[in-house]
């Protein structure tokens, strides 16, 4: 089993992630930290302690964190994707219980704390800014050497045609805290780039949501009632259907050989017409510039084989 920390916003397609954790068998589940990023981050808090015992998690502890970058001023939230409470505004989510208590630590202490308990087997899931992974490795130094691995949702590279969804080249959660995104991507830790060159291949049909809803039982009707407002976003992209964006990194965290990888050192770039582009230096195209000095290979996804990820996710209703 893979000991994973999910560091989430959720946020309709963070719900289907956490289903996936909750549900595959190889996924060990020790904590879930909050982030603003599809919603204020007490929507998304209050959407990850809703989702914890929907799913059957009470046991996980979620931490709250990060309310805003770390430099980048806030341009608000993406209510017309996720709708204003986060989860397709459809009234679903279940009633307060004495279980929905927040563990006490902020975010980045939970995160240090954790990774030392598991040091050398925990993988960090972040599907949102990395604000609370930059303010662990900010506060611990260390943090690094004790994370098995960082598995992302974000970055778009430009490969199989596709570019970013906050501008031409930049990401949603990169271009949420560009700042913190090159913290997390420069550290000294494997970091792999699950983005928009791949979660764009992975597409849900609206015939693969309404067999989901139909036949999955409680959770599948849920899940496909949160993603009608999600499909209506997509609707003029896909055709019908939406992408799954932070399932993919769920999926990549459990079985990375799902994905194909290229290798080298990544950069964000923080402001100006691109910022939040993702910029990977690849092997044999040197840079004279000392921006690379240094830095370990990442992995960016480029290819993903999508039939098998959407037939294992269906596999868990």
């Amino acid at each position: 089993m893979t000991k994973i920390l999910f560091d989430t916003d959720p946020g309709i397609d963070d719900a289907m992630a956490l289903y996936l954790l909750a549900r595959d068998p190889r996924a060990e589940l020790v904590g879930i930290t909050t982030v603003f990023g599809n919603a204020p981050v007490d929507t998304t808090t209050r959407n990850a302690l809703a989702l914890r015992e929907r799913f059957g998690l009470s046991h996980v502890p979620v931490a709250r964190g990060a309310a805003r970058a770390l430099v980048k001023p806030s341009e608000g939230y993406a209510d017309f994707v996720h709708g204003r409470d986060g989860l397709g505004d459809v009234g679903t989510a279940p009633a307060s219980s004495g279980h929905d208590t927040l563990d006490g630590r902020a975010a980045a202490l939970f995160i240090i704390e954790m990774a030392r308990r598991h040091s050398g087997e925990l993988v960090l899931v972040p599907v949102g800014p990395l604000t609370n992974l930059a303010h662990a490795l900010q506060l611990d130094p260390e943090l690094p050497r004790h994370v098995r691995g960082v598995v992302l949702m974000g970055g778009a590279f430009g490969t199989l045609g596709h570019g970013g969804n906050m501008s031409p080249v930049a990401e949603a959660n990169i271009h949420g805290d560009p700042h913190a995104a090159d913290l997390v991507a420069t550290a000294d830790w494997p970091v792999t780039f699950v983005g928009l060159d791949v979660t764009h291949q992975v597409r849900m049909s609206t015939a693969y949501l309404d067999e989901i809803g139909r036949e999955g039982g409680e959770h599948g009707r849920y899940l496909r009632d949160i993603t009608r407002f999600y499909e209506r976003f997509y609707e003029p992209r896909t055709g019908g259907g939406i992408y799954s964006h932070d399932a993919s990194a769920v999926a990549c965290a459990l079985d990375p050989g799902l994905f194909t990888l290229r290798h080298g050192p990544v950069r964000v770039v923080t402001d100006g017409i691109a910022c939040g582009q993702t910029v990977q230096r690849l092997p044999g195209r040197p840079d004279p510039s000392p921006h690379w000095n240094g830095l370990r290979d990442q992995a960016v996804c480029v290819d993903v084989d999508s039939e098998r990820v959407l037939r294992e996710y269906r596999a868990l209703f």
